[in-house]
C-alpha cells in the first residue's frame, strides 16, 4: 500500500490538469466520495480538479457540501484531455455513461472503488469490494498518507457512509462502524448530515410510494416486484430508494425487485435481498453489483422483462 500511495502523490503531483467521475447518475457514495477527493488534493497539493458527471443526481443530494463543484459533462468540450483522471465508485465501464469516452483520452487513469469488477481502467487501482463504501477507501489512504482534511471533506465522507449503508443498516462489517465514529470525533455531526438528505420532491415520494402501493408478492411472499411506469418516472428522483427500503420492512419479504419504464424497451431493474446473494441475477441481465444490492439497464418491454425476472427466481 506504501508504494501504490507514493505512485498515488507522485501523479497527482505532476498532473496539470485532473478530472474526477463516478458512475452514471450518481448516489451518494460516489458523488461525495467524488467532491471529497477533489477538495483533498486541493488542501494537500493545491491544485483544484474538476468533477464531472452524466445523468441526474437526486435532489436529496442537493445540500451536501460543495455540490455546485459538480460539472455536467455536456459543459465540457468533447475533445477535452486530462492528464488525469480518477473514476470512484464506478462498478463497470458500462455504468459511466458519457463519462467514459471523456475518461479513455486521459493521459492515467487512477480508480478507488468498493464494487467487483474483472474488467478495470485504471492503472492504479484503490479497490476492496469489502468496503460498504468509496469513501471508505479514500478515508484509509487520507489517514496513511496524513493527508490534510477540513469540515467539508469530513462531511462528505461521512454522507457516503451514510447513504451507501442506508443510514447503516446494511452494515456488515465493523469497519465502518469505526470509521463512522472516528469522523463523528474529528466534527461529523450525525443527525444534521441525515436531516440535510431530507430534501426530496413531493411527487417522488408519491410516485414511490404508489409503487409499494400496487406491488406484486409471489413466491409466497418471499419475493416482491414492485413496478414505476414510464409517465411516472419521469417524476422519479433518483433510483427508487424509498420503494427497496419500504418492502425491505415487510415481515416474510427475502426478494425485492422494482422495474423501472425509463423508456420504451429500456427497462432498469434494482435488485435487493435481506441475505441471500443477488449480484448473480443481475449478472444474467447484463448488470451486476454487491451480493445483496445489485442492478441491471435491460433493452426490452416491461412485460418481457417481468416475466423473465420471474422465471430467473425460480427455484431459489
Amino acid at each position: 500500500m506504501k508504494k501504490k500511495i507514493e505512485n498515488l502523490i507522485e501523479k497527482i503531483k505532476n498532473a496539470k490538469t485532473i478530472a474526477i467521475s463516478g458512475h452514471k447518475n450518481p448516489d451518494g457514495d460516489s458523488l461525495c466520495s467524488a467532491l471529497a477527493l477533489m477538495k483533498i488534493i486541493e488542501l494537500n497539493f493545491n491544485k483544484k480538479p474538476i468533477v464531472i458527471y452524466d445523468g441526474n443526481i437526486p435532489k436529496e443530494l442537493d445540500n451536501v457540501p460543495l455540490r455546485k463543484d459538480a460539472c455536467y459533462h455536456t459543459h465540457i468540450p468533447e475533445d477535452k484531455k486530462y492528464d488525469l483522471y480518477i473514476l470512484v465508485d464506478y462498478g463497470t465501464r458500462k455504468n459511466l455513461g458519457a463519462i467514459e469516452k471523456m475518461a479513455e483520452k486521459a493521459n492515467y487513469i487512477i480508480e478507488f472503488d468498493h464494487h467487483y469488477n474483472d474488467g478495470v481502467m485504471g492503472k492504479l487501482c484503490f479497490d476492496d469490494a469489502e468496503k460498504a463504501a468509496t469513501s471508505q477507501i479514500l478515508y484509509d489512504i487520507v489517514r496513511a498518507a496524513k493527508f490534510e482534511i477540513n469540515q467539508d471533506v469530513i462531511n462528505l465522507l461521512t454522507l457516503a457512509i451514510i447513504t451507501d449503508t442506508g443510514n447503516f443498516k446494511f452494515v456488515r462489517h465493523s469497519d465502518v462502524l469505526r470509521d463512522a465514529a472516528e469522523l463523528v470525533d474529528a466534527g461529523a455531526n450525525m443527525a444534521d448530515l441525515v436531516n440535510l438528505l431530507n430534501n426530496k420532491d413531493k411527487k417522488t415520494v408519491l410516485v414511490e410510494s404508489k409503487a409499494v402501493a400496487e406491488t406484486e408478492f409471489l413466491m409466497k411472499g418471499r419475493l416482491a416486484i414492485a413496478t414505476i411506469h414510464h409517465d411516472d418516472y419521469k417524476k422519479l428522483d433518483g433510483r427508487g430508494e424509498l420503494v427497496l427500503r419500504s418492502l425491505g420492512q415487510i415481515h416474510g419479504v427475502e426478494y425485492i425487485v422494482l422495474l423501472k419504464e425509463q423508456k420504451e424497451k429500456q427497462i432498469g431493474i434494482s435488485f435487493r435481498s435481506r441475505s441471500k446473494p443477488v449480484n448473480q441475477i443481475a449478472e444474467s441481465f447484463g448488470g451486476g453489483g454487491h451480493l445483496f444490492a445489485a442492478g441491471a439497464v435491460v433493452p426490452d418491454s416491461l412485460e418481457n422483462v417481468h416475466d423473465k425476472v420471474v422465471n430467473a427466481f425460480k427455484g431459489v
